[in-house]
């Protein structure tokens, strides 16, 4: 069994379009609650969503009859803080049983200090919280959100969002790197087109390349004098032009 949300409110609860929420804090948790009190707060838009929240509980559950299941409204508000703080379930769960604005969005009164998530419950039920539904949900939040905001010639609609670093591998484009990236194109393009037109003389090209490799970081491991000495300079100089050279012509 699965209700949208608990109409009767309990004693010590506070309606979610009453709770206070800390607008002069910085933090990210205040912005997306008062998010979700917005979309409470409205009637219409809250019915369109819960409409659409209806949609996550699977087709073989009875949503009238069963043992009480999370509120799909909780689903809403945690599954919301999980992915725009870029939560891991364990910060969710410390989250869920601790923080007292988050509780009161749950429907926590101040007296229920004994009702907490388990972990695997949050990680089951947060999981019925699909990519579609949440893009079902997006179009119609942002949909009233143009309502609310109109775009005119005066007063253009503009959009803002934050960006964050995320691994990849791109290098420096040093020198020795743009020579390593050119010859390895040159020989798996080579050793592929072999292998397509059945030439043998290319089939240990990836071997070649793991040569060349070497090569390269040996190079990039070379540093250029610091003497004073003219001859030394030159001689390391010349020692870092050969070992170059000698990477390009080992394809």
């Amino acid at each position: 069994m699965r209700k949208v949300i608990e109409n009767q409110l309990k004693i010590g609860q506070v309606d979610i379009s009453n709770i206070q929420i800390d607008i002069n804090c910085r933090d990210e948790i205040p912005k997306l609650l008062l998010g979700l009190q917005s979309i409470y707060s409205d009637q219409q838009l809250r019915n369109e969503i819960f409409d659409t929240l209806k949609n996550i509980v699977p087709k073989n559950v009875d949503t009238g009859n069963g043992r009480p299941g999370m509120d799909l409204w909780k689903i809403l508000v945690l599954g919301t803080l999980r992915l725009n703080c870029n939560w891991d379930y364990d910060k969710l769960h410390n989250i869920a049983n601790n923080h007292k604005t988050v509780r009161e969005f749950l429907g926590h009164t101040i007296f229920e200090f004994d009702q907490t998530y388990a972990l695997q419950t949050l990680k089951d039920n947060i999981a019925l919280f699909t990519p579609e539904v949440i893009d079902e949900i997006n179009q119609v939040v942002v949909k009233a959100g143009h309502n609310l905001v109109r775009e005119s010639d005066d007063f253009p609609l503009k959009g803002r969002c934050d960006s964050f670093v995320i691994e990849t591998d791109v290098h420096y484009t040093t020198d020795i790197n743009l020579l390593l990236d050119a010859v390895r194109k040159v020989v798996f393009l080579t050793g592929r087109l072999c292998n397509d037109l059945g030439i043998t003389e290319w089939r240990q090209y990836q071997h070649i390349f793991k040569k060349i490799k070497k090569q390269f970081n040996f190079v990039r491991k070379l540093k250029r004098s610091t003497s004073k000495d003219a001859a030394k300079k030159a001689k390391r100089e010349q020692l870092i032009i050969d070992v170059a050279s000698a990477v390009c012509g080992s394809g």
